[in-house]
């Protein structure tokens, strides 16, 4: 989203009431440092209390192995519980099927190079589902506010430049500073749907990009 606008205030054609408005941006590398795995159990059938009774074993069997791998308690968080009614549709009609049975925990990896470990001892352990991987940073605040330092910047060079190119003088102030909503977040969502038998599930947490955007208002003198 890049671009300028002059604007002409009050009635006057006096360049004192122009005024240069831009869009900058600004990026900040970020180390994936933290990664947030959503695994648990999805289990089927006729009946619903067998079905509840084997979904709860796998996830109290899930929970005993990530604590015992050193996964802290309070990083263990059930994220979704979920009991579906499922049915078939035979020549129109909807014929009953069973129930299904989801139960999700939301893991809170601070070692990221152990998220691969994580993801196959929660298998090793009857974890049937691996909804979503997502890496991000322990302390986006930090490069959040690098970011808009840098888009900061951005808009005042490019208010700068735009005046040189037509021989006006901005003041040094802006007049209004706007910092802008960025759709989605700095951390794409990865799909875990295979995992190796004699190997750790290889994830590369590699960088993150966290964005800023503002918009700035610069008078002309």
């Amino acid at each position: 989203m890049n671009g300028y606008s002059m604007k002409q205030v009050g009635n006057s054609h006096s360049s004192r009431n122009a005024t240069i408005e831009v869009i900058g941006e600004g990026t900040a590398a970020a180390p994936a440092d933290r990664a947030i795995v959503v695994l648990g159990a999805v289990t089927e059938g006729a009946d619903l209390r067998p079905i509840q009774a084997e979904n709860a074993n796998i996830i109290t069997a899930v929970i005993g192995s990530l604590l015992r791998l050193g996964i802290p308690r309070d990083k263990l968080q059930t994220q979704e519980y979920r009991v579906d009614t499922m049915y078939d549709f035979v020549d129109g009609k909807q014929i009953f099927r069973g129930y299904q049975v989801t139960n999700l925990l939301q893991v809170t990896v601070d070692q990221v190079d152990q998220t691969g470990t994580v993801v196959d001892t929660a298998v090793s352990s009857g974890a049937n589902h691996v909804s979503s991987i997502r890496l991000t940073t322990a302390r986006p605040d930090i490069y959040e506010h690098q970011a808009l330092s840098l888009a900061v910047r951005d808009a005042a060079q490019r208010a700068l430049t735009i005046a040189n190119t037509i021989g006006v003088v901005l003041a040094n102030v802006p007049l209004e500073v706007q910092q802008l909503p960025l759709s989605g977040g700095p951390v794409p969502m990865f799909k875990a749907a295979a995992f190796a038998d004699s190997a750790v599930t290889p994830i590369e947490p590699g960088a993150l990009s966290v964005k800023a955007s503002v918009r700035a208002v610069y008078a002309i003198l």
